[in-house]
């Protein structure tokens, strides 16, 4: 083909995009400008007490917390969903009742009651309800210390909203994979873990991470039953210094870093999901970027 026909490819200018990048680059710019060099925000007092022990303690707190509530709502809610899916209807009224409840009362609520459980109850007991029967009684306030009233509470309110996940999540599977499980002759428990689940994860799993990370948030709620987490350690270091900035910022930084790597973990989860509907998983924006520039360097050495 001779040069007179052969055809450039110019690729497409959005000169209007480029403005507008750089006016946000500008704006971001000026913005981490004033919090950096505006020595009110106090950076040494941050740095001071970002990696103290107490801190980190009360980290360590929170973690727990986060990992307790997730792995009880998982399991409670996806038995409440079930229920709710279930054809017998007192127990789908019953899951019904518990949903509503729980997604109405506010967690702070829910706590407040918990941690006062001794003055309503004196005892727990084990046994045949409406009869003398029992094989044990507990004092409640030996049971119900901080610890573990933050993760009943947490676990009561979240497993109502995981329910509803993971029952949206079995609604939106094609009815016709049930019907073709039951033409098979699966059972109930096999149709539902080897059939439907698997499928379902794909819609639950993004909602569901969404819903663990404003769990690991909303421990910061458990500051009403004193128990050290992390926020509370910093309230009661911030009462006792007058530093309350630095400090919020601090707990800020942290819940920022829990929430970042629970975003990574929610990337790699999905990516792995992918796997039974593409052969391939979509690569990586990182990945991406490096084939784009390789192509771009072969097509620039086979070009001269």
């Amino acid at each position: 083909m001779s040069n007179e026909h052969r055809l450039s490819v110019v690729p497409a200018r959005y000169p209007a995009r480029t403005v507008g990048a750089i006016v946000a680059l500008f704006i971001l710019a000026a913005v981490i400008d004033s919090v950096a060099f505006n020595p009110r925000w106090e950076w040494g007092v941050f740095a001071r007490w970002f990696f103290d022990p107490v801190i980190l303690h009360g980290l360590g707190q929170t973690l727990l917390l986060t990992l307790a509530g997730t792995v009880l709502s998982l399991i409670f809610g996806g038995l409440l969903a079930l229920a709710r899916l279930s054809s017998s209807w007192l127990l789908s009224t019953l899951a019904f009742g518990y949903i509503w409840l729980f997604r109405s009362l506010p967690l702070i609520v829910v706590l407040i009651i918990l941690y006062n459980f001794s003055y309503l109850y004196d005892t727990l007991s084990f046994g045949v309800p409406f009869t003398a029967l029992s094989w044990g009684h507990f004092q409640t306030i030996n049971v119900l210390g901080q610890f573990p009233a933050a993760v009943i509470g947490l676990t009561l309110v979240q497993s109502a909203y995981s329910a509803e996940i993971i029952r949206g999540g079995f609604l939106g599977v094609d009815h016709g994979q049930f019907e073709a499980a039951s033409a098979l002759g699966l059972s109930s428990s096999r149709r539902t873990f080897r059939i439907i689940l698997p499928q379902a994860l794909r819609a639950i799993m993004p909602t569901t991470f969404n819903e663990i990370i404003s769990l690991a948030k909303g421990t910061s709620m458990v500051y009403v039953l004193a128990m050290p987490e992390l926020f509370y350690t910093i309230q009661m270091i911030y009462n006792r210094t007058q530093q309350v900035i630095p400090l919020l910022m601090v707990g800020a930084a942290w819940y920022l870093i829990i929430t970042t790597v629970l975003s990574l973990l929610q990337h790699s989860v999905e990516r792995w999901l992918a796997r039974s509907v593409t052969r391939e998983p979509q690569p990586s924006r990182w990945r991406q970027w490096r084939n784009r520039t390789a192509n771009e360097e072969l097509s620039h050495v086979r070009s001269h």
